[in-house]
C-alpha cells in the first residue's frame, strides 16, 4: 500500500484545524443573540406549560457565581475530550502496531 507523502498529510490536518475553528468562531462573530443554556429555556416551557410544577428535587451543588459555573463546565468538558482523545490515540497506536508486525 503506498502511503501519502508526509507534507500532504500535514497540510490536510491543518485544514481540518482551520475549518473547525472557523465552524467554532464564525457564529459567535456573525449571529446575534444570547447564548444560554437549554436548562432557563426547559424551565420556561414547562412554566407555561403547568404554572404550578413543583420539581422532584433540588441541585446537589450549587455554584457560588456564574463564572464558577462556567469553570466547572469547561473543565468536565476538557476532561471529557482529554479521555476520548486518550482512547483514540491508544486505539490508533494498537491498529498501526498490528499493521507493522503483519509486514
Amino acid at each position: 500500500m503506498k502511503q501519502q507523502p508526509e507534507q500532504k498529510t500535514n497540510q490536510g490536518n491543518w485544514w481540518i484545524i482551520l475549518t473547525v475553528l472557523a465552524l467554532a468562531i464564525l457564529p459567535l462573530i456573525f449571529v446575534r443573540g444570547e447564548y444560554g443554556g437549554a436548562d432557563g429555556e426547559a424551565e420556561e416551557a414547562i412554566t407555561e406549560i403547568q404554572p404550578d410544577y413543583q420539581p422532584w428535587f433540588g441541585g446537589v451543588f450549587e455554584p457560588p457565581s456564574g463564572e464558577i459555573e462556567s469553570l466547572l463546565f469547561v473543565s468536565q468538558a476538557a476532561l471529557g475530550a482529554g479521555v476520548i482523545g486518550y482512547a483514540v490515540g491508544l486505539y490508533k497506536g494498537r491498529s498501526e502496531r498490528t499493521k507493522q508486525e503483519e509486514e
